[in-house]
């Protein structure tokens, strides 16, 4: 750095103990006076690139510590890729300049940034229990280079030469009625006021990159198919000082084998056999939480419904439902003789009549070719 050149708090008029809203406001003072397009002085343009870079420097914490400590020297390579005045905050300020052309002051509303959805699929225990799940997803980024202003670094927007600064055209027709003016937006600067004449190497002027981005989203217990996870500011950066978007994880749930749900409780067919129905038992089943014993009544009829309290999905306090056994209880198509038998004595026992059938046709048969 050269020897010659000034203290950037000197070149401010600040004192080094300045708050950041000082430093800014003492930029703008100065940028008022002494930008090329609305000032006379034979040294403008030098005067406002020394403003320029010396707030470049103050206004970041980091290049300004490193100026306290080194000096010049310590941001040396670094004052003219650092952050320049927001592009947000240049358009103020322009506005300030041309106010007595009558430009609109009205300043942009700050708008959030886009949101971003992903999806993710879980098993079942999954998403009973919770799970830990990257994500990776494609989103805009606020520019390293230019901080989002779309400007190379040490340069500043000019004042539009179609619209000088008001961000319309108007156009004045002549018709039968009398000169009507039609007003519309500046085609050359879209509204802005300002081009950028050196746009960002790195962006192209956008303000914005792509980047590929990988997070690891925590899904809580108990999500259910079609939940989504919101998860704040992972989104695309905002606009004109808006927050940033958020990021929403659509939840997909695999269908499991045996498990069905309803609500906060877990369906579970299962089929016993008549001797189990009728004079109950102890049967192994699967739950969530692993393989569990339930009990089974003497009695149980097919469509009853056995209950297993707490072995349901949470709820968002922790809660959890219960596990639900739908009972089917099947009938043997086919009995040897000695069930047959069994069978035709349980019904004469129960006062019912069963009169035995009639030989089959294939049993006939089978005996023919046995003589």
């Amino acid at each position: 750095m050269s020897a010659a050149k000034r203290d950037y708090y000197e070149v401010l008029g600040v004192p080094r103990h300045a708050t950041q809203e000082e430093i800014k406001q003492a930029f703008r003072r100065l940028a008022r006076q002494y930008h090329p397009d609305v000032s006379d002085a034979p040294d403008a343009e030098e005067r406002f690139k020394e403003i320029n870079e010396a707030y470049a420097v103050l206004s970041d914490p980091e290049r300004r510590a490193r100026y306290d400590r080194y000096g010049h020297q310590g941001v040396e390579g670094l004052g003219g890729s650092g952050p320049v005045p927001d592009f947000v905050d240049l358009m103020d300020l322009f506005v300030d300049l041309l106010g007595g052309f009558g430009t609109r002051s009205r300043r942009k509303r700050p708008r959030k940034g886009r949101n971003i959805q992903v999806a993710v699929t879980l098993t079942f225990e999954e998403a009973v229990f919770g799970a830990e799940k990257e994500v990776e997803f494609n989103r805009q980024a606020v520019c390293p280079r230019c901080q989002g202003s779309g400007l190379e670094p040490g340069t500043a927007p000019q004042v539009c030469p179609t619209c000088q600064g008001r961000g319309e055209v108007r156009q004045t027709m002549h018709t039968f009625f009398g000169p009507m003016v039609q007003v519309a937006t500046c085609p050359t600067c879209q509204g802005q006021r300002a081009i950028i004449t050196t746009p960002c190497t790195r962006c192209g002027g956008r303000g914005r990159i792509q980047e590929r981005v990988r997070r690891v989203v925590v899904i809580p217990p108990g999500v259910d198919h079609g939940y989504r996870v919101r998860v704040a500011g992972e989104g695309e950066p905002g606009r004109d000082g808006g927050p940033p978007g958020d990021l929403y994880v659509q939840v997909r749930v695999k269908p499991h084998r045996y498990f069905r749900r309803q609500g906060q409780d877990i369906l579970l067919h299962l089929t016993i056999n008549v001797a189990q129905a009728a004079l109950g038992a102890e049967v192994e089943v699967p739950t969530v939480d692993g393989p569990a014993t339930l009990r089974i009544p003497a009695g149980t009829q097919s469509g009853d419904v056995l209950v297993m309290p707490g072995k349901g999905v949470p709820d968002r306090h922790g809660r959890r439902g219960d596990q639900k056994v739908l009972i089917q209880v099947e009938i043997p198509r086919h009995l040897t003789p000695e069930q047959r038998e069994l069978f035709q004595r349980l019904a004469e026992s129960l006062g019912t009549e069963v009169k035995p059938q009639g030989r089959t046709f294939w049993e006939r048969l089978k005996d023919w070719f046995a003589q």
